[in-house]
This record gives C-alpha cells, structure tokens and sequence, in this order.
C-alpha cells in the first residue's frame, strides 16, 4: 500500500519510480480518484455540520418562540438527514476505489536497487565456499534420492503432481535440517520461535500482499480460508491492527512450518525433482522495526540464513535482485543461491526482503516514536532461513559418494539418532513400505 501524501507531494517522482518496476504511470488516475474522494468528503463534512449547526438552532428558535424558523430549520435538517445516506455511500466507494488502486501496485524500488527487467541482471555480491571437486560425475537429486527414500511415485500417486513421499533416513534428514535451523535461529540468532496458524483470512494474506493479486498462487479452504504460502503470513499478521511500543521493537520471529503453494506462476518450471513442490517446509524469519533501523536489519536477517549455509558448509552466492526480479511487496531483496553440483548451477535457497512500511500500511501496524504525538508506520521484513527441502537438496547433491551414499553433514549428526550416511536401501528403491 501506498502513501497518498507522497504521490499528491511528487507525482512524477512516484511514476519514475513505478517504471523502474516496469508497471505503467498511475499517479494521474490516482490523483483523479483522490480528488473526486475529497470533494465527496469536504461535502459531507459540510452537511454534517450543518446538521448539527441546525439542529442546535432549532432549540434556539423554539425557546425563544419562533416557531417559523424553528419549522423551516426541522425541515432543512430532514432534507440533510434523507441525503446524507447517498452522500455517504459515494464517499465509501470513493474511499474503496483509491484503496483498491494503490493496493494492486508494487512497492517502489530502493534508491540502491539495481535497475533491470529479469533475473538475468540481478547482481552477484559476493561468495562463500568453494564447489567441491568430484571424482566423479555427480548426479542430481531426482536421479540420486529415490534409492535413498525420497519416494516421487509414491507422492504423486497420492496427492498428484509436485507432491513427494520422503521414507527412512531420507525423512529423518529432512526434519534434522529443519530442526537444526529452528534451533539456529532462535537460539543463536536471537529470532523469537512461534508456532503459528497454517490457515488464515482474507485479511491476512491482504497485508502481506498476496492478495488480491496472486490469489491463484494460493490453496483456499471451502470454508473461506487460505494455506499459508510462507509463515511470513501469520508471522507479519501478528502484529496487524496495533500500535506498537516503540521500546520492544525490533521483534524479530521465526517459523518452521509447512508451506503451500499452487504455483500457477510456475507452470513447466522444475517439474522433476524436489525443488519446487506444493508442499513444503521452511523456516521463515520475520522482522518488524523501526524505520530507521530496517537496512541494519536486512543485513542482519542475509546474515543470519547464511549462517545455516556456512554451517553445512554448502557453497553459495549472495544477489541482489533487480527491479523486474523482486516480489511485489519488496523494496530491496537479496537472494541466497546454493550451488548443486548435480545441475552445475546455482539455485535459489533463501529470499530475504525489506518491505518497508508497504505491508505496515495493509496491516495497519504503527508506532509511536518516543517524545511524538503521532504514530508511524514501522518497517517489516521478511526472509527464509532456510528452504527445508531445497537444503535437502544441496545436501544430497553435495555429500553425494560415487556409490550413491550421502554422507551427513557433521552439524546435523546430533538431530540424526546416529545415522552418518543415508545409503542404497533395496526395499525402499523399489518402493516397498516397511511399516
């Protein structure tokens, strides 16, 4: 959501701006609505202070026995009463339209966001690790993981396409990443854990932007309700509607939920294997603060997904997107991409966004600054710390042996009951259940 104040400040301003994006101007059909919204709205101010003039006089005239003028104030204040109803009403709609414009546009790009039109100019930052040098040619995860239990046949015939049935020490893998990364978040890198709804309202889902724009991304329930896509939904909703103390700020939360998405956006893209699913989990970070504090704050969340990276010890290089490259509700992103030998590419592993005061305003979230008498919007971010089964993925593809074994990184050994190496299983390749 937008600031009208600052478009009505600065209309070209706020129209380069969306053309960074490459979203067409609106600043004159915005104005337009505005104004015909202010007009309504000066009108009934008007009216209604007149009502409330007249009928004041109305006390007036009959105490001093003017009955005439008593009779044509009465009759003036019917009048204003029978049109206020419709005045009303065009003064909500006009309210609802400019809230409807300045709902469906992007956030504006940061001044220090690079300009460009796709993936393909975002901007390399930096680097950690070297990829490993293998005496053999790794294989990739879908060609890799179903002999160790990560199950495709059995997923997609149970729930269909993009769904994965994880089996044995493929499964204990798979919650050890998660765990590990809960554990790391909330105990080391002081993010608050939380546990919340997987199933939210429309309110929601507005405030972080999802809606109404990318509806068809998500799953919704027949009783009306919505599958979160991230837990940055009910993260980041947890604070809608208040106005919060300046003195506890930042908070800072984490997740690790499951996730849903429909991926409609994503039709033919990494149909085969486990990077792109309908299901999934993640740990989600999510940061609210202070205006002023919120670059600081990026940083520290990039920081804090690289240290799961950095810790399993997976190769990785840190972008920052460009314009045409960032979600919707974004000003600034950069993006983790960890390096898969079994594809030779890097790959998205963790998205870390500062929105600004964009979602504070869906929401409603609000400060008041310390010696102020006027709240302020506050300043949300969000990010993954990590992607559950994309790690999976990095890790299979990186500790492979030319055997088909996977070693377990050394980090995770303690969530592992023991298991060192996740191995060829005869029944679980050929997809027996063991019960």
């Amino acid at each position: 959501m937008h600031d009208i104040r600052l478009i009505r400040d600065d209309p070209a301003a706020f129209d380069a701006a969306l053309a960074r994006r490459g979203v067409e101007a609106a600043a004159s059909h915005i104005l337009a609505i505005d104004e015909q919204r202010r007009s309504v709205a000066t009108r009934l101010q008007e009216m209604q202070n007149r009502r409330n003039e007249a009928s004041k006089l109305i006390g007036a005239a009959m105490g001093k026995g003017d009955k005439e003028t008593a009779e044509a104030l009465k009759a003036e204040v019917a009048q204003i009463k029978e049109a206020l109803p419709t005045l009303e009403a065009e003064d909500r709609q006009h309210d609802e339209a400019l809230r409807a414009e300045l709902a469906r546009l992007p956030n504006l790009p940061a001044a220090d966001a690079p300009d460009g039109s796709d993936e393909d100019e975002n901007v390399e930052v930096a680097r950690w690790g070297t990829p490993r040098t293998f005496a053999f040619q790794p294989k990739e995860h879908a060609d890799l993981g179903p002999a160790l239990g990560l199950d495709f046949e059995t997923g997609a015939a149970i729930a269909g396409a993009r769904f994965t049935f994880l089996k044995g020490a493929m499964a204990r893998l798979h919650r050890a990443l998660g765990q590990f990364m809960l554990d790391t978040q909330s105990g080391e890198n002081g993010f608050l854990e939380c546990a919340p709804p997987l199933l939210v309202k429309d309110d929601a889902v507005f405030g972080t932007g999802q809606l109404p724009k990318f509806a068809d991304d998500l799953f919704h329930t027949t009783d009306g309700r919505w599958l979160i896509p991230t837990a940055e939904v009910s993260l980041t909703n947890s604070v809608r509607e208040q106005i919060l103390d300046p003195g506890a700020l930042p908070l800072r939360m984490t997740a690790l939920t499951p996730c849903f998405r429909s991926e409609a956006g994503a039709a033919g893209r990494d149909t085969r294997g486990f990077i792109r699913q309908h299901q999934f989990e993640k740990v989600e970070l999510v940061t609210v603060c202070k205006p002023e504090e919120s670059e600081a704050e990026h940083e520290r969340m990039v920081s804090a997904a690289e240290s799961i990276l950095q810790a399993l010890e997976l190769p990785y290089r840190k972008m920052l997107l460009c314009t045409g490259d960032m979600g919707a509700s974004a000003r600034k992103t950069f993006d983790l991409e960890v390096w898969l030998p079994g594809q030779n590419a890097y790959r998205e592993i963790s998205s870390v966004s500062n929105c600004g005061d964009w979602q504070a305003r869906r929401m409603n979230t609000r400060f008041k600054p310390e010696g102020s008498k006027r709240t302020e919007f506050v300043h949300t971010l969000n990010g993954s710390g990590l992607a559950v089964g994309r790690t999976l993925v990095a890790v299979l593809e990186n500790y492979q042996d030319e055997d088909g074994s996977v070693r377990v990184p050394d980090v995770l050994r303690p969530w592992m009951g023991g298991i060192e190496r996740l191995e060829f299983d005869y029944e679980l390749a050929l997809g027996f259940r063991r019960w």
